[in-house]
């Protein structure tokens, strides 16, 4: 079990890496694959509440790291002031608040039935996504909703959670190496048929 906690936490720096290289759509309102949610809300399903949580803080502790240094993506019309205007540190709590989320379909991940937390997965990125921006909107004092925020919400969270089957392959194949079942009901299954 540790071991394979610990392949997560690996998995989630390799995705911050790996986020780097990912271009945004420019021909889809400027909306992206947020590879590193994607690689968290999966593991979060796999794994207890406590790594669980310490997956979380890695990941907003680290997010917030990249927005804060990096430059302020998106159109300029969307993100007429820098987001920099966000205190350091409201990710990790996203991240572990989405992190319960996907932890209360587990029962039904644990019986095999990960396609409802695939879904998932688009759901809660599109809920990130909507509750960052409601915050950005709350701390800089005014609410303006236009259709091209619409647009890049809804894509990058239908594009992310398109990616969301690859992401629960790998960690399949993890836990297999870790010789660690995340599917108890598929193993189950594998066993009656021998």
């Amino acid at each position: 079990m540790i071991r394979y906690t610990l392949i997560t936490v690996l998995l989630l720096l390799a995705a911050f890496v790996a986020q780097q290289f990912i271009p945004a759509f420019t021909g889809l309102y400027h909306s992206r694959v947020l590879l590193v949610h994607l690689v968290f809300l999966c593991a979060a399903v796999t794994v207890g509440a406590p790594a669980m949580l310490l997956l979380a803080f890695i990941g907003g502790f680290l997010w917030d790291a990249h927005c804060a240094i990096g430059p302020h993506g998106g159109d300029p019309e969307v993100y007429s002031q820098p987001v920099e205007s966000l205190r350091f540190g409201y990710s990790i709590l996203l991240f572990a608040a989405l992190g319960y989320l996907m932890q209360g379909v587990q029962p039904l991940f644990r019986q095999g039935k990960w396609q409802v937390s695939a879904a998932l997965t688009g759901i809660a990125i599109l809920i990130y996504l909507l509750a960052e921006y409601l915050l950005i909107n709350f701390v800089r004092g005014e609410f303006h909703f236009r259709a091209a925020v619409a647009g890049q919400v809804v894509l990058t969270a239908g594009m992310t959670m398109l990616f969301s089957p690859l992401v629960f392959w790998l960690l399949f194949k993890l836990s297999e190496l870790c010789q660690n079942p995340i599917l108890p009901a598929a193993g189950n299954k594998r066993r009656r048929r021998r």
